[in-house]
């Protein structure tokens, strides 16, 4: 009997798991059909994998529109910037082998570099605080970017720019860092940074599908790469495969990427001590603590903790997420720099830990007395003041700002709402006395309070020519590996952030915009010659600055 008991039990266990895994696949399918609506389009390959092993591979679009080749989990793409992860775990692997330090300086190395009196050390390359002017920020990107350069040649057109601050001072994105960090390797190792990667990452790994980007080389299963137009799609501008080198010139597949992240979790090429550098972030002179470490940056997602890396180079789109406690990774790697695959990779990595985000089709329908409940205005423990209305049948937010920006909100039950991307939520509630209160949820919550108020009206816009518009058009960097795309289409003008849907911006004056999905102003800044190379984010009381990088 109770052979046949435990016998009834194990089955019944498989089964329930099966269902549980079933259940998640789907979920997982449908978050990558809310973004990939197109299977003639340029389209992503992803893997999520638990405790080191892959339990969701997925193919969709094209691989290739001119021949109409469906893609397949074995594609191979550019890795753009992931590319600095294995850079960094190189320097690292070289410390411990007692190669060299991370506090020595880059002139040890490279004794003719010009430093401007500033100590400028390995560390400072390893976490964007060097000073150093980023190449890809030099001149006209796409133009640089058809020309084949050695190494030493990339070096010289960067090396003599004016610093853009003391070592240590800031924190600024740098492709040019990542570059002499891949010099560096050569220098310390006698080998060219292609054979280093590959003699002692991808070969001892058995990542045989990566390897140095080229041109030239037939390499099977390689995925085109597109770019989206006014008419359509396009072929990705060409960009010599000597110019990105350490900082973005790897390819791989998701597969392979699945091996390289096994690695880092098992201490296969690092100690764990050393790894630790890496994924913790960093800090400037200063003591203030910045995300991003060495070639990889924190993440919290949901609340777990994890860290993360993205890439974006003409064409290819790319994107990694671990989740330490989990043991979650999920890699997603697409062919048009128009997709956002950001966006995929950070809901499948929230529904691969039981905390999916909600979407559209979660929303239910509720009848106008119970939608207008909870209209009024909040005031928030931040000291925001949010104002929530009934308009066209709908619910609405207006937080208030130098935008006064509507969101449409939408019902998940009685008394809580999300907006559109599902990332952001709203949990109302009513007290005996009928006071009401809001919980604004993120990845923490925020309590408001309901006040008397009347609510601000909504800022108008006017309409510019495409001839004013385009010159905006590119990306730019706002922060550790989040980017925003700028990109115009007649006379519209659109914003992509990392991880984020595309949204349209409108225009106040000539030079300065706003968001009706999100609460912000963008300005554009000009240099001395008229030409953009920059725009301020004004949100949540804040200004930052991103730089054009492309």
């Amino acid at each position: 009997m109770k052979t046949k008991i435990s016998l009834i039990v194990v089955v019944f266990s498989f089964l329930f798991t099966t269902a549980q895994n079933q259940n998640l696949t789907q979920q997982f399918d449908d978050i990558v059909a809310q973004y990939y609506t197109d299977v003639n389009a340029p389209g992503a390959t992803v893997l999520v994998a638990k405790n080191g092993k892959a339990i969701y591979r997925k193919a969709v679009g094209k691989s290739n529109l001119e021949l109409d080749v469906d893609m397949i989990p074995e594609n191979v793409f550019m890795l753009a910037s992931i590319t600095k992860q294995f850079t960094a775990i190189a320097i690292l692997m070289l410390e411990e082998q007692g190669k060299l330090s991370l506090n020595d300086p880059i002139t040890k190395f490279i004794p003719d570099y010009p430093t401007h009196g500033k100590t400028i050390t390995v560390h400072h390359l390893l976490n964007h605080t060097s000073g150093i002017k980023s190449y890809t920020s030099i001149g006209d990107l796409r133009q640089i970017a058809r020309q084949d350069k050695t190494l030493d040649e990339l070096i010289d057109f960067f090396k003599n720019e004016p610093m853009d601050f003391d070592p240590g001072e800031d924190y600024r994105y740098n492709n040019s860092g990542y570059v002499l960090l891949g010099k560096i390797i050569e220098v310390v190792s006698g080998e060219t940074y292609a054979d280093f990667i590959d003699n002692h990452i991808f070969q001892p790994l058995g990542m045989t599908a990566s390897q140095y980007g080229s041109h030239s080389k037939l390499i099977k299963n390689r995925a085109m790469p597109y770019e989206e137009g006014d008419k359509g799609y396009v072929n990705a501008s060409y960009l010599s495969m000597s110019l990105p080198h350490a900082a973005g010139a790897l390819t791989s597949t998701i597969d392979d990427m699945l091996k390289w992240q096994n690695a880092l979790a098992n201490n296969t090429l690092i100690k764990a001590s050393t790894l630790q550098k890496a994924i913790n972030g960093s800090k400037l002179n200063n003591g203030e603590h910045i995300d991003y470490g060495y070639g990889l940056g924190e993440l919290t997602l949901k609340g777990s903790k994890g860290y993360t890396h993205s890439g974006g180079i003409f064409g290819t789109s790319t994107n990694g997420i671990y989740l330490i406690n989990e043991d979650v990774y999920v890699i997603g790697l697409s062919n048009c720099s128009c997709n956002n695959i950001d966006a995929v990779t950070t809901q499948l990595a929230a529904a691969a830990i039981g905390k999916p985000y909600p979407s559209m089709k979660d929303v239910i329908q509720l009848n106008e007395d119970q939608l207008k409940k909870w209209v009024g205005a909040y005031q928030f423990e931040d000291g925001t003041v949010r104002h929530i209305f009934f308009k066209d049948g709908a619910l609405k937010s207006m937080r208030e700002s130098t935008t006064n920006t509507v969101f449409d909100i939408f019902p998940l039950s009685e008394n809580r709402f999300m907006f559109a991307d599902g990332n952001i939520e709203y949990e109302f509630s009513q007290s005996d006395d009928g006071k009401k209160q809001a919980i604004f949820i993120t990845d923490s919550k925020n309590i408001g309070k309901q006040i008397d108020k009347a609510m601000p009206e909504a800022r108008k816009e006017i309409t510019l020519s495409n001839d004013i518009l385009s010159q905006y058009d590119g990306k730019y960097q706002l922060a550790p590996n989040f980017n925003v795309v700028i990109t115009v289409k007649g006379n519209e003008i659109f914003a992509q952030a990392t991880g984020q849907e595309q949204f349209p911006l409108f225009a106040e004056n000539e030079t300065t915009f706003f968001a009706k999905v999100a609460a912000l102003k963008v300005v554009f800044n000009k240099n001395a010659s008229g030409k953009v190379e920059s725009f301020t984010l004004h949100q949540g009381g804040q200004e930052s600055i991103a730089k054009k990088i492309e």
